[in-house]
Formats: C-alpha cells, sequence, structure tokens
C-alpha cells in the first residue's frame, strides 16, 4: 500500500497536539487484522509509535465532554421532558430505566436509559416512579438485534430506539466522569467474563462510550460477536485521531436512522 502524500504534513499536525508521531496512515481492506476474518465494512487502520505520554491530553479531553454534556442536557431538557411525558401516557410506567453495567476499572454503575420496551398490561402495583432499576437486562443481547423487536409495542418509542433518543440521559453519566463520549459499550459483568476472557482488562481501562466503532460501522445489523471484535480493535488502536474520526462520524450516523432498531 501506497503512504499518504499528506503524510509529512500529518505527521507534524498529530505530533504537535496528540503527542504522537512516526504515523503511518493505511486504508485497510475489510479483512479484521485480530480476528481474521472479514468485516461487512471498511475502517481506517491507524498504526501509531507513541512518543511520550500526554495525560494531560486526554485530561483535557474528559473536561470539554463533560462541559459539552451539561451543555446538551440544558438544551435537551425540554425535548427530553416531552419524551418522557410520552412514555408515562403510553407505558403508564416510569418514563426512565436504569441497568447495571462495569465501567472504568470495575466500577459498577446503572445506566440510564428512557423507557422502550413494555407489555401492553399496566403495572400491577399503581406506584409510578422517575427511575425504575432493572437487576436483570433482557436488552443486552448477546445476539443479532431483531429489526422487529415484539417487545418494542409503540411506534413512538421505535422512533426513539432508531434515532438513539433513548440514550440521550446517558450524557448524565458523561457530566458525572462515568462515561465518554466515545468508548467501548457499556457491558453488564456477565457479558464480560463470558465473552471477553483475557481481554477485559483492556476492556475496563477505558471509561464506556455512547458511541464507538461498531456504532458508526453498522449498528443494529451487527451480531454480537463483529461488536465484541470492533469494541476490542477500536480498543488496540486508540489514539486521538481514532477518537475524532469516531466522533465526527457519530452525530451523521445517528441522524441517518439507518441500521438501527
Amino acid at each position: 500500500m501506497e503512504r499518504d502524500s499528506n503524510y509529512s504534513f500529518e505527521n507534524t499536525i498529530y505530533s504537535t497536539f496528540t503527542g504522537w508521531k512516526h504515523v503511518s496512515v493505511f486504508w485497510g481492506p475489510k479483512l479484521d487484522t485480530v480476528s481474521g476474518e472479514f468485516l461487512p465494512f471498511d475502517i481506517a487502520a491507524l498504526e501509531f509509535q507513541r512518543s511520550r505520554t500526554q495525560p494531560l491530553f486526554w485530561t483535557g479531553i474528559e473536561i470539554v465532554e463533560r462541559c459539552c454534556a451539561g451543555a446538551l442536557l440544558l438544551v435537551l431538557f425540554p425535548a427530553l421532558t416531552v419524551a418522557g411525558g410520552m412514555i408515562i401516557m403510553f407505558s403508564k410506567r416510569s418514563p426512565l430505566i436504569a441497568h447495571p453495567r462495569i465501567g472504568q476499572d470495575g466500577r459498577p454503575i446503572w445506566v440510564l436509559k428512557l423507557r422502550t420496551m413494555w407489555d401492553r398490561n399496566p403495572s400491577q402495583d399503581g406506584v409510578l416512579t422517575f427511575v425504575e432499576r432493572l437487576a436483570t437486562d433482557s436488552s443486552a443481547p448477546t445476539h443479532s438485534k431483531k429489526a422487529l423487536d415484539p417487545r418494542v409495542t409503540s411506534r413512538f418509542a421505535a422512533l426513539c430506539r432508531r434515532y438513539s433518543i433513548d440514550e440521550l440521559p446517558q450524557l448524565w453519566h458523561v457530566l458525572r466522569g462515568e462515561m465518554a463520549f466515545v468508548g467501548p459499550r457499556p457491558l453488564t459483568g456477565s457479558e464480560i467474563d463470558t465473552y471477553y476472557g483475557p481481554a477485559a482488562s483492556l476492556l475496563l481501562k477505558k471509561r464506556p462510550g455512547l458511541s464507538g466503532l461498531w456504532q458508526t460501522s453498522g449498528r443494529s445489523r451487527l451480531s454480537y460477536r463483529q461488536r465484541r471484535r470492533l469494541d476490542l480493535l477500536m480498543l488496540r488502536k486508540w489514539s486521538a485521531a481514532l477518537y475524532f474520526k469516531i466522533l465526527l462520524r457519530t452525530l451523521p450516523t445517528v441522524l441517518s436512522g439507518k441500521n438501527a432498531w
């Protein structure tokens, strides 16, 4: 493969702003070099040699993320209020649910989402809370997601899922420093124990993210195995360049509504 003609310029820019030098940018084929299997889409394979660590850079990124998350929550508060009210009206249940997940360094977190799944019978206890904590999570599939999930009984709920509106409450976790804009998806403890094995230590070094490589490269149409492989590939190739690449691809991917259900 030929090296990019702008290599010298890009090398200078990356070295100046990220602390990386000797940057080689290659647009790889559809072969996943981690597993030796072909992926259903193209990704950029970015190889780096780091000249020195710059923890202040990533600390700065976290501060910016937390500030942006707070601002977005303020701007989106009216829309989230309306969405929550519609969910209460349709489901007769709490608008928010929280699932147990494992965060950075193994710290447990209750990850918030707008409720998008409910049966057609109203809650029997008659008690309506703002957030319902679910000890078990049936929405953490270890297989391909279904385009027509029978548990999604409302068109409004399906709309929230298609455009990731149901995940907007997770900005609260970014504000608290529990999650990041880009990172591996939040996982349950059983998922980590069963499917990640020795790779769990790599996974738990980073804060879980609102977006990641698989969310911008196929979303719901990917199998669990493909999502797992892309999360680990992202972590092994982690860099400022990859972070910004995923970040810039996230909004257009979400707004397109493609491959999401």
